[in-house]
């Protein structure tokens, strides 16, 4: 308390100068419109600019919670336009029959490598959360590869990637098909081999997946044709295939699953009596 009368007093002159000036404005400001008016828009903008900034700190802190909701969203998104192009893409339309075929979980990547031979990507959802073997994964651009083994929590993931990586694809305008490999080398391309001589390949065509397995469904996105050539034996077609994908960064991703797979597994490998 002393020292705050000693700052006082060896400051009486100027904190009266304060004092007064501070009177006077107040004065000015409440006897002159014009003034009055200029203090107003002044203060209304150093607290709407006051007021914008901390509003912008609060949305940053906020991103993951939004990104989580836009991400849950999507996902849903998702899994009713794969269920619609099921039920466009079948002979037999009956609104009362249709039923949803694919189930869609979202997941962040925890852990990805794409420099290695055989690559994979770790991520955050497991058993707990009905996850399995031999389920699709893709992000919004295309495919990334398939789950081969779970825990409890989480999952791995056997990456497009990665040499032991088998997945049929085909060239979206003609639907030539072939099975999609990986040679090792960059992880910006993947290769499509056995497609038949007589396709009308071009660079520049999409290729996606075939829907000829219980895995993905069919037309989604892999990459573009940069370039091809015939093989050895003259054929079939190699086509060097630039991914979608910048397998280098992956963060969200989509878990699909099947949900008649078990039954087409069963029928594909039950033996006649």
């Amino acid at each position: 308390m002393q020292q705050i009368f000693n700052f006082v007093i060896r400051n009486k002159t100027f904190l009266l100068f304060i004092l007064l000036f501070s009177i006077a404005l107040t004065l000015t400001i409440q006897s002159h419109s014009y003034h009055r008016s200029k203090f107003i828009n002044s203060a209304n903008g150093l607290t709407g600019g006051l007021y914008g900034a901390m509003n912008s700190v609060d949305q940053y802190f906020n991103l993951k919670t939004e990104n989580d909701i836009l991400a849950e969203e999507n996902k849903l998104l998702r899994e009713q336009l794969l269920n619609f192009k099921t039920t466009i893409d079948s002979t037999f339309i009956d609104s009362s029959y249709a039923k949803s075929k694919y189930r869609v979980t979202t997941a962040d990547v925890y852990k990805n490598s794409y420099a290695a031979t055989n690559n994979y990507l770790t991520l955050n959802k497991g058993k707990k959360d009905s996850i399995k073997r031999d389920l699709g994964v893709m992000t919004s651009n295309g495919i990334i590869g398939i789950i081969d083994n779970t825990s409890n929590k989480y999952s791995r993931v056997l990456s497009i990637l990665n040499k032991k990586s088998r997945i049929n694809a085909k060239i979206k305008s003609t639907n030539h098909i072939g099975s999609l490999k990986w040679n090792g080398d960059s992880p910006m391309f993947v290769q499509l081999e056995d497609v038949s001589q007589f396709a009308p390949v071009k660079i520049g065509d999409t290729i996606e997946t075939g829907g000829e397995s219980s895995i993905f469904p069919k037309g989604i996105g892999i990459g573009t044709i940069a370039s091809f050539e015939t093989d050895i034996g003259g054929d079939t077609y190699n086509i060097e295939v630039k991914l979608f994908n910048d397998m280098t960064n992956v963060g969200k991703v989509y878990i699909i699953e099947n949900l008649e797979r078990n039954e087409i597994y069963n029928l594909e490998n039950s033996t006649n009596e």
